[in-house]
C-alpha cells in the first residue's frame, strides 16, 4: 500500500470514483498542485488503475527531485506493473532520500514481487543493520 500522511479511510467504490473526479477537475486548472497529485496518485492505485498512478507518480518525482516518499510511492506503482528494475531504481533513491521505515516496507503488498528477491531481501536487511546503532562495551 502507497505510504501516505493521511489517515487510512475506508472508502466505497462510489465516493472514490467522486474524488477521483474532484481531483481531475483541481488538476485541471492547476496541474503541478503537489497534494491534488498525491491524492489522485493514491486514489488511482487504491481504485486498480495502475498505469494512471505511475503517470502522477512519475509526473510528482520531477516536482519534488529528492522526496524520498515521492519516489516509495514511485517504487510501489512500478512494482504493481512488474517493472521490477525501475521499481528497484526508484526504492533505492527512496532510501537514499531517507526513506527508512523498513518494517512498512517489508509489508507493502505493493512491493510483493520485489520482497520475494533473495537478493532485495539482503539489500533491506543490510540497510536495516546500517539504520541500527551499534553498542559499544
Amino acid at each position: 500500500m502507497r505510504k501516505e500522511h493521511a489517515p487510512k479511510v475506508s472508502r466505497k467504490k462510489e465516493d472514490v470514483d467522486f474524488e477521483i473526479a474532484f481531483y481531475e477537475n483541481i488538476l485541471k486548472e492547476t496541474p503541478n498542485f503537489i497534494e491534488a497529485l498525491s491524492a489522485i496518485g493514491d486514489l488511482y492505485t487504491r481504485a486498480g488503475l495502475w498505469q494512471k498512478g505511475l503517470d502522477v507518480d512519475i509526473k510528482l518525482s520531477h516536482l519534488r527531485p529528492e522526496d524520498a516518499l515521492v519516489f516509495y510511492n514511485l517504487a510501489c506503482s512500478y512494482a504493481l506493473l512488474n517493472q521490477t528494475r525501475a521499481a528497484l531504481g526508484a526504492l533505492t533513491k527512496a532510501i537514499d532520500f531517507g526513506y527508512d521505515d523498513f518494517e512498512h516496507l517489508k509489508g507493502d503488498t505493493d512491493l510483493d514481487n520485489l520482497l520475494k528477491d533473495e537478493h532485495f531481501q539482503q539489500y533491506i536487511k543490510q540497510l536495516e543493520k546500517k539504520k541500527k546503532p551499534t553498542k559499544h562495551l
